[in-house]
């Protein structure tokens, strides 16, 4: 493509305010090609926030995304059907010392989504009741949960959410 007719990849706007309160040198964002969405990310130097939580100052950079600014940009260019974002989903939940079962989970996990299926991890220690309020949200069709009793055995505890019917599956069998 000749120069002339090439799109812009980058593009110096010094208007760009983001974060006066910790930003301390240049700030950045990102947007689709055709400039249609709001920023997709942005982020910038900060090299004093750390010492504003107690550590030291070190020479900093970082960014962050909107995830749903992203999802509209990949149903537009059709690389992600809207159904698949949420006909089927798994809500992975790891019971017990659950610092110990994050590697398990990440197992399992990878494992379904081999197999093509699109699975949610709660990381964090919640109550089962957030988990299942949560897995209504996102219209999860079934938990499973990682704990101590079912890996010794490599297995983990299912749920069909809309039966409440719950069983363990050996990990090698899941579907």
């Amino acid at each position: 493509m000749s120069k002339s007719k090439k799109k812009k990849d980058l593009m110096f706007d010094a208007s760009v305010v983001r974060g006066l309160a910790y930003y301390t040198g240049i700030v950045f964002e990102g947007f689709d090609r055709e400039d249609k969405l709001r920023a997709i990310g942005g982020g910038g130097r900060y090299d004093r926030l750390l010492s504003t939580f107690g550590g030291d100052d070190i020479l900093a950079c970082g960014f962050g995304f909107g995830d749903a600014v992203i999802v509209e940009l990949l149903k537009e260019r059709n690389f992600c059907q809207s159904e698949f974002l949420f006909e089927m989903r798994t809500l992975f939940v790891v019971g017990g010392s659950w610092i110990f079962y994050v590697v398990q989970l990440l197992q399992v996990a990878t494992i379904l989504r081999g197999k093509g299926q699109c699975v949610d991890l709660v990381l964090e220690n919640k109550p089962l009741k957030w988990v299942f309020k949560r897995a209504a949200r996102i219209n999860a069709r079934r938990s499973i949960l990682v704990g101590s009793t079912e890996w010794q055995r490599v297995m983990v505890s299912v749920k069909i959410l809309s039966t409440g019917e719950q069983s363990e599956v050996n990990v090698d069998e899941l579907e």
